[in-house]
């Protein structure tokens, strides 16, 4: 008995000893690898969602050289939220349009003529993010704006890789604006949203849309802090928020990569910009040149980065980057011409800031009538972080009601 005693106590120690080991490892990855700013919201409440991101995946990566499961499986669990129990005002129904799994929440209260219809395209770098993990936004956005909201539970890279995304995105939104009656929905009201990679596949599909006359028009597009381009690495943005939570400016090339092919080869060529030949470079710098960036936004610093030639091998491997499809950014003028009103959400703390500065410019440059909010003290994900409980950042919340806010208006 003793000796079974003695053994309890020996494990548990050294339970104890590796959970100690985690924390401390953890914080002392955060702290020398992140850098958060003085003008971040809640800085310290970052700091914690990061150093519980990170222990996430490093418990992950143990597991997995135990054998025990995956490490990037293990990420998607921790990650996956949870369907929430029944909601007063919104009927819930988990769907199929087509093959792609769908969740659609519809006010109970009785409406006088059609609702408006928005479909919303998960964030997560195109590897992470569910129906689940997204349930508080998509309700939230039901509930204030009135609205029926349709999330989509497309299929994730690195298992499935481009243009699959998209593909499921396109899919259930044809299907939702062939059958928007059905649900109540006005099919001349049907507005796409996504946020971050989400907001990529909403740029995208939008686009998409605007060459289908079998369709209704969109009547507008939600792009929350998204990526538009995978051409230039170096913008003011990506320099001055490169290791700034919960996305650095590597961990950006990383999904997009995992995004294009499934791994995570010629990360340092894409992200020193070797990735692309010179002629091409030239080709998208009327869309993409820092110099329609506005100045305010360069006064953190900015180092402008000299072409650089790149291998064959590169460029073959990696050159669907420069698909519209894949950069809604690059897409045609004759195209951004037919886009509808839009509303743009951008964080100053975030890699991804001037991608959406850069599609505004474009957007607006075409006649296209924008909105813009800009969360000066958001990081990037903040909105997803409106009701974390003591995790949950005001900041977050007001650009969700600024959000609602434009769809009420429409």
């Amino acid at each position: 008995m003793e000796f079974v005693y003695a053994l309890l106590v020996l494990v548990l120690a050294v339970f104890i000893a590796a959970f100690i080991l985690l924390v401390v490892g953890t914080i002392y990855f955060d702290l020398s690898n992140s850098e958060i700013p003085l003008g971040v919201d809640q800085p310290v409440k970052l700091r914690i969602i990061h150093s519980i991101l990170i222990g996430t995946a490093v418990l992950g990566k143990i597991l997995e050289n135990l054998g025990l499961c995956s490490q990037l499986g293990f990420t998607r669990y921790m990650r996956r939220g949870k369907k929430l129990g029944e909601d007063p005002k919104l009927f819930i129904k988990d769907l199929q349009f087509g093959k792609v799994p769908v969740r659609i929440y519809q006010p109970r209260a009785p409406s006088a003529g059609r609702r408006r219809g928005v479909i919303y395209f998960h964030g997560g770098g195109w590897m992470f993010g569910s129906i689940n993990s997204y349930e508080p936004i998509c309700r939230y956005i039901a509930r204030e704006s009135e609205s029926v909201v349709v999330s989509v539970e497309y299929r994730l890279a690195p298992e499935h890789t481009y243009p699959a995304q998209y593909e499921d995105c396109l899919t259930a939104t044809t299907h939702f604006m062939k059958t928007a009656e059905d649900y109540g929905v006005d099919p001349a009201c049907i507005i796409i949203s996504g946020d971050s990679a989400g907001g990529n596949l909403a740029a995208a599909v939008c686009q998409t849309l605007v060459d289908r006359p079998d369709l209704p028009k969109v009547h507008a597009q939600v792009l929350i802090y998204p990526c538009l381009q995978a051409i230039d690495f170096n913008l003011p943005s990506y320099q001055q928020n490169c290791g700034v939570p919960i996305l650095f400016r590597e961990r950006t090339a990383f999904y997009v990569l995992q995004y294009l092919k499934g791994d995570a080869s010629f990360l340092e060529d894409v992200l020193e910009g070797s990735h692309m030949p010179v002629d091409v470079k030239l080709k998208f710098r009327k869309w993409l040149s820092a110099d329609n960036i506005p100045k305010e936004f360069k006064v953190r610093g900015y180092k402008p980065k000299v072409p650089i030639e790149c291998s064959n091998e590169v460029y073959e491997a990696v050159k669907k980057i420069c698909e519209p499809v894949f950069s809604p950014l690059l897409t045609e003028d004759a195209v951004v011409h037919q886009l509808p009103e839009s509303f743009i959400l951008t964080c100053e703390y975030d890699v991804l800031r001037d991608d959406a500065l850069l599609y505004k410019k474009r957007l607006e440059d075409g006649g296209v009538p924008v909105t813009w909010y800009h969360i000066e003290n958001g990081f990037h994900g903040i909105i997803s972080l409106f009701d974390n409980g003591r995790l949950s950042f005001p900041a977050g919340k007001k650009g969700l009601d600024n959000i609602v806010n434009f769809l009420r208006g429409l």
